[in-house]
């Protein structure tokens, strides 16, 4: 208990001061200014995922699949970006507390909306679909919300780094990206052959059927793995 305590009061200080470098810094610009080079990285990985938001919307507008393949790959630039950030902080010996903020921003985008988004893109898009997908980037956002929060508490080994992940790390949605990029090479889109693993119907009415496509038990299934608690994911 007595180190637990020990851990918070240190983290507080070591906010308040992070919190005062923004304050005492004048100027309509002075954020800008305060950006590290592992920020700036960091602001990529942000980028990568509006440009996949961006590109699927291009899509569906025009339904050329050279922009639904841009924004099945820029997640994938994004993860790069995501991955250098953090080696560039350590070699810069410059973390701050708004490169994690940034950091959890970026990844919602670039792992969390815009996956949801290509799903929705390539054909799963009936109602309970979004419902699905919307719980899954909730879950996303609460998955980085308590990384945030507790990861002080998270045992360290003797380089100081956390031991393991507290439930599935959102980058692994990529591996659902590289799923929907199998299926776009196979034809398998809503624009070609169709989705695949077909539909569930749950009720029908005259304002609208209750249908499911069955991939979202997959969606769904990451989404609750990314906020378990006792799934504990050992760190490279």
């Amino acid at each position: 208990m007595t180190s637990q305590v020990e851990v918070k009061k240190k983290g507080q200080s070591t906010k308040e001061h992070a919190l005062m470098q923004y304050q005492n810094t004048d100027g309509h610009f002075s954020l800008v200014r305060n950006f590290r080079l592992a920020d700036l990285v960091t602001i990529m990985n942000g980028f990568c995922g509006s440009f996949s938001l961006f590109s699927s919307a291009r899509y569906l507008t025009s339904n050329d699949k050279t922009h639904l393949w841009a924004a099945l790959t820029y997640p994938l630039a994004g993860l790069m970006f995501d991955f250098f950030d953090g080696k560039v902080a350590r070699w810069r010996n410059s973390a701050s507390l708004l490169g994690q903020e940034l950091d959890s921003l970026a990844d919602l985008i670039s792992f969390g909306v815009a996956p949801a988004v290509l799903a929705f893109v390539i054909g799963f898009r009936t109602w309970l679909d979004t419902v699905v997908l919307a719980a899954f980037i909730c879950c996303g956002l609460a998955r980085l919300a308590r990384f945030n929060a507790t990861v002080a508490l998270v045992p360290k080994d003797q380089s100081g780094k956390s031991k393991y992940f507290e439930g599935l790390p959102i980058p692994s949605t990529l591996c659902l990206v590289g799923l929907l990029a199998f299926w776009t090479q196979k034809g398998w889109i809503e624009a070609e052959q169709g989705v695949p693993g077909g539909v569930l119907t749950l009720w029908e009415s005259k304002i609208g059927s209750g249908e499911v496509h069955y991939v979202m038990i997959l969606f769904g299934a990451w989404a609750a793995a990314m906020v378990s608690k006792t799934l504990h994911v050992p760190k490279p």
